[in-house]
């Protein structure tokens, strides 16, 4: 039976999608470490045992909550598209889109940047001791979950299999590791090795780059090394709004977070609680505020150095009032909203007995990223390139050296001026709407945190009809012309422990509307920590979607 209760603590706690992570954060906090030290070490152990989801080939976004100085901090570690990946270069390639997967999808990666930037800051551990749970799982092996071997027999064909480096880490003999068996990463645990002993040059300008850069170009794409060594992770501000007397924070752009923010403002003039929690009202609800929200998302957010973002517009209780006159509560809007990516990520938080609060999220973006081992690193590279447009009119339009906007969103909600919740989830797209879902379930219907993330959830997204009707999901970023498409319309998936009621009154309202599994991994994996603002005990809670687990110290 899944349990509907945190885990409490008073000394620290952690919580992410895989127990062996888990236990890799408590670790260090039990030898004397702080929230951001075990934050680290339980990311770095997530991309040994869930390889799919996140990767030193990857980005990274913090928010650190800094007990002395009583500040929140944001911390983008996310890469930038490589000089040679041109709007030229895809033309002369024939490419309408970027590809999903392989060599051309590869931005440069950000993470080992951004562990190295957060940890010289407010780490306090060595960097040995934040590494060494992750080499030693990579060098001696661990087990393989069934979710991880699902994963890997979806991905050993035409994800993994076409590139030898992957092939040679992931697969034997062409076959996934089964359920139960040992996974040994042996080059993985050489490559963090040297990243331990001498930091992040060598990953920028030294030998594992090299070898990145060298088999990346042989299998066809551009990233160079004078990329990776251009490359800097950035302290932005964090941005926020309040709801119901909470203060909500998010990432800015280049991320996704303000569309869970504008999605609050909305609702905040609806009285959720008056019309029962899951009900068909609510939803329809919260759906709608989705399509308003994500239709901003995908107009404006991109890279801030490159392109104009209205933010104090977009983040205003006027604005937001604005928007909420465009919806109907009886009927669904046509809309149709961005693509719905099945986004690989992994969230994870941590929170120590001296007040410190880290929300972190990293990602390949789709399950093993670009599917391309960098050479004999290890280290699994991301696809995140690959969410750029080409179309010349869209805010996301690819140029060499920008940032793509990106779905990885780490949230924290104060109160009184007090961290009071770190959550996030990983789920692509679906990252703002598992938001809104975890927020309005504490806020407005008094549920606990675990009671909140193993509630039956939804997601919509951006779906074309063929002929006969049947409906494709789209993925990848879309072009201004694809919002004149009469055959797309937006769907909304349901896990199947909804009231019965659910999905026939949100169709006759006007969704499209599918019913899914109890528990689906489309989904997310969302993991939180509560803090109780009078006794500081910690409610940890992990999501049973995954191979979670919240541990207190």
């Amino acid at each position: 039976m899944l349990s509907d209760s945190p885990v409490y603590a008073t000394r620290g706690m952690v919580a992410t999608a895989h127990y062996l992570a888990t236990q890799a954060g408590v670790q260090l906090l039990a030898q004397g470490g702080n929230a951001l030290d075990a934050a680290l070490a339980a990311n770095l152990a997530m991309t040994v045992v869930y390889p799919s989801t996140c990767s030193a080939g990857g980005d990274l976004f913090l928010l650190i909550w800094d007990a002395k100085t009583r500040q929140l901090h944001a911390l983008n570690a996310s890469g930038r598209a490589p000089r040679g990946l041109t709007p030229e270069l895809c033309a002369a390639r024939r490419l309408r889109k970027l590809p999903l997967r392989g060599p051309l999808s590869i931005n440069v990666p950000g993470a080992v940047d951004g562990w190295f930037e957060a940890w010289e800051r407010f780490g306090s551990a060595s960097i040995e001791a934040i590494f060494s749970p992750a080499i030693q799982l990579a060098e001696e092996g661990m087990p393989v979950s069934p979710k991880l071997h699902t994963w890997f027999t979806e991905a050993a064909e035409g994800v993994l299999g076409p590139w030898s480096s992957s092939a040679e880490v992931y697969l034997t003999g062409g076959a996934p590791p089964a359920a139960g068996s040992i996974l040994r990463q042996p080059r993985l645990a050489r490559s963090y090795k040297m990243l331990a002993h001498e930091g992040p040059e060598v990953f920028y300008r030294g030998p594992l780059g090299q070898s990145i850069t060298e088999y990346v170009q042989r299998c066809g794409g551009v990233l160079s090394m004078e990329d990776l060594a251009k490359h800097q992770s950035n302290w932005v501000e964090p941005i926020k709004t309040t709801y119901r007397g909470y203060e909500i924070y998010e990432f800015p752009p280049n991320s996704q977070g303000l569309t869970a923010l504008e999605m609050l403002n909305i609702l905040e003039g609806y009285d959720l609680a008056a019309l029962g929690y899951q009900s068909p009202e609510y939803l329809h609800l919260l759906l709608e505020a989705k399509k308003l929200a994500f239709a901003d998302r995908d107009r404006f957010i991109s890279d801030p150095d490159v392109v104009e973002i209205p933010l104090e517009r977009l983040l205003s209780k006027a604005y937001a009032a604005e928007l909420r006159q465009r919806i109907d509560i009886q009927r669904a809007s046509r809309i149709a909203g961005p693509p719905e990516p099945p986004g690989d990520t992994t969230y994870l938080c941590a929170a120590d007995r001296y007040g410190n609060v880290v929300s972190l999220i990293q990602s390949l973006y789709y399950g093993f990223g670009s599917g391309v081992v960098g050479g004999d690193t290890g280290i699994l590279l991301h696809n995140r390139g690959s969410y750029f447009s080409l179309d010349p009119r869209h805010a996301n339009y690819l140029q060499p050296g920008k940032r793509t906007m990106h779905t990885l969103a780490p949230a924290m909600v104060l109160q009184n001026g007090q961290p009071y919740l770190a959550f996030g989830s990983m789920g692509g797209d679906a990252q703002p709407q598992i938001h809104v879902q975890l927020l309005t379930a504490v806020i407005d219907f008094q549920l606990n945190i675990q009671q909140a993330i193993a509630a039956p959830r939804w997601r919509s997204g951006r779906f074309q009809l063929d002929q006969s009707g049947k409906e494709y999901e789209l993925g990848g970023q879309s072009g201004v012309d694809d919002y004149q498409d009469h055959s797309i319309i937006e769907a909304v998936e349901l896990e199947r422990r909804f009231p019965a009621d659910v999905p026939t009154a949100l169709d006759l309202r006007g969704h499209h509307v599918s019913v899914l599994g109890p528990y689906e991994d489309r989904m997310g994996h969302a993991q939180a920590i509560a803090i109780h603002p009078e006794t500081h005990v910690f409610a940890g809670a992990a999501d049973p979607r995954c191979d979670g687990l919240a541990l207190g110290w």
